[in-house]
C-alpha cells in the first residue's frame, strides 16, 4: 500500500480495518458465486506495523464441483484486491480525520 500519512492506529481501528476488508472480500465473492456453491471460504486479514501499516489478505477458496465457469484462484485474487481497496479507503478516511 502507498504511504498516506496515518497516525498510529488504535486496536479498535485495526479491528475495524480487518472486519471491513474481510467483508469486502466476502461480498465480492458472494456477488459472483452463491454462498451455497462455495465449498470452502476462509478469509484472513492481518494488519501489521505502525508506519507504514501493512494489510495482508489471505483467501482460501474452493468451489463446488458444479461450478465450472469460474477459476477459484482468480476469484480469490480479485476478492483480495477488493479487500485491499476497502482497507485503503478506510485508512484514507482515518488520515483525513486525523489531519483536521
Amino acid at each position: 500500500m502507498e504511504e498516506i500519512g496515518l497516525p498510529s492506529l488504535s486496536p479498535e481501528q485495526k479491528e475495524n480495518l480487518c472486519v471491513l476488508a474481510e467483508n469486502a472480500a466476502q461480498k465480492y465473492i458472494t456477488s459472483k458465486i452463491p454462498q451455497q456453491k462455495l465449498a470452502t471460504l476462509d478469509i484472513v486479514v492481518e494488519v501489521e506495523g505502525e508506519k507504514p501499516v501493512t494489510v495482508n489478505v489471505d483467501i482460501e477458496l474452493s468451489l463446488s464441483p458444479q461450478i465450472k465457469h469460474y477459476n477459484a484462484e482468480q476469484l480469490a485474487h480479485e476478492a483480495a484486491q477488493k479487500a485491499q481497496e476497502a482497507a485503503k479507503a478506510y485508512l484514507k478516511e482515518i488520515a483525513c480525520k486525523s489531519n483536521k
